[in-house]
């Protein structure tokens, strides 16, 4: 959400956590006068299994310091107003009207996550809420799955809902189906919510209970590679994949394809289009990689966890096909380079990040190669995130 507005040793410099929740603080108090609730939800990466989350399958999660900031108090006025200060853009709705607004965007999960805690049967009353964040935008660091987590978090603080962070989870995978339009697996609300510092979580999607797993990446280090585009592709082609997922089940009779084995499929190829093959075999064998990741990650096997990475792209790319240009020339890089032991496109495709493992000390000089090569091969800049695993969404007890 904030941009970029200078870099220094290459990394795009973002509004630091302790810098942006006083912003936002003061910001909220210099508008409504009043002390606000202050809220922190982060993004998150995900180490590798990507579209298993909703074939109810098992994904690698990790919540990072890239985070969204909400403040938010109760209003004596008739109505909710929300501000986004990234975008110096002010929203006013009546709680008797949350229906979603046509290209409302941002607009559309706040609506979203107020009409499913309405629909569950708990009561609101007014309120007044701003929100910023540093979460690079379109990157595919579940920016709008922390903005979810924020304001379900927020209001059930405010208004003492006795929510829990499971029933608060669901409530923002629903205001982004029926909101947004994308329908998401838990993942992303899951790892914002329930992150923990320095550990990722293997997830299973089906029952939704995680293993905190702690990362020792010894003299490597997590590089995220923006490639700073968002091909027009990505909602619908997440939508359809997505279908194509849910009729090769119900041919298995199947719940998902979770429970698939490669044979399975097999026995009905010949009433599958190529295509759809392909997909659901990428799906069986990305679910078969997370498992094989915990597996390599307890043995701290980082050369076999690089290879997973590169498998994972290779059927994302050829298999899945919701890889591009960008995603793969900077994956192809990655492979010729002796600092990186694995790389692959992270999140539902067309564009955002490739996750690298990297050696820490590498890190500058490779980042100055690959601006150059990506520059000269696509005209554009790319971006560098060096991110920390982080705690989950909570409430800020104080503004220091």
């Amino acid at each position: 959400m904030y941009h970029c507005v200078r870099y220094l040793y290459l990394f795009c410099i973002i509004m630091i956590t302790p810098v942006l929740i006083k912003h936002i603080a003061s910001t909220f108090k210099k508008k409504f006068k009043v002390e606000p609730l202050l809220i922190n939800s982060p993004g998150r990466i995900n180490l590798i299994g990507e579209h298993t989350d909703y074939n109810e399958g098992f994904v690698f999660p990790a919540a990072i310091d890239q985070v969204i900031i909400t403040a938010i108090q109760k209003s004596k006025s008739k109505i909710c107003t929300v501000v986004a200060d990234d975008l110096s853009e002010t929203h006013e709705f009546s709680l008797n009207n949350t229906e979603a607004l046509k290209n409302g965007n941002w607009k559309n999960y706040i609506l979203g996550v107020v009409a499913e805690i309405q629909k569950k049967g708990k009561h609101l009353n007014n309120f007044n809420l701003v929100f910023g964040g540093n979460i690079a935008i379109g990157a595919g660091l579940s920016s709008s799955a922390a903005l979810e987590n924020s304001i379900v978090f927020g209001l059930n603080e405010l208004f003492d809902l006795k929510l829990s962070k499971e029933e608060m989870i669901l409530i923002s995978q629903k205001a982004e189906h029926n909101y947004a339009g994308v329908k998401c697996g838990i993942m992303d609300q899951y790892a914002s919510m329930f992150g923990e510092k320095n550990k990722a979580l293997f997830l299973d999607c089906r029952t939704v209970k995680a293993s905190p797993i702690e990362i020792d990446l010894k003299d490597h280090e997590l590089l995220l590679i923006n490639t700073n585009v968002k091909h027009s592709l990505a909602e619908s082609a997440y939508n359809d994949r997505r279908s194509v997922c849910e009729k090769v089940a119900q041919m298995l009779n199947i719940s998902a394809l979770r429970d698939a084995s490669e044979k399975d499929l097999i026995k009905i190829k010949s009433s599958l289009t190529e295509d759809d093959f392909q997909k659901a075999s990428y799906v069986i064998q990305e679910n078969n990689r997370v498992k094989k990741a915990l597996e390599v990650i307890k043995n701290r096997d980082l050369n076999s966890l690089g290879k997973l990475f590169y498998a994972s792209h290779r059927g994302l790319q050829h298999q899945f096909k919701v890889s591009c240009s960008e995603l793969d020339f900077l994956v192809e890089k990655a492979k010729e380079s002796p600092f990186v032991i694995g790389s692959r496109m992270m999140g539902g495709g067309f564009g955002g990040c490739t996750i690298n493992i990297i050696k820490k000390d590498s890190i500058p000089p490779y980042s100055d190669f690959i601006k150059k090569e990506y520059l000269k091969k696509f005209n554009a800049a790319c971006s560098f995130y060096r991110i920390r695993l982080s705690k989950g969404t909570h409430l800020i007890n104080s503004v220091s």
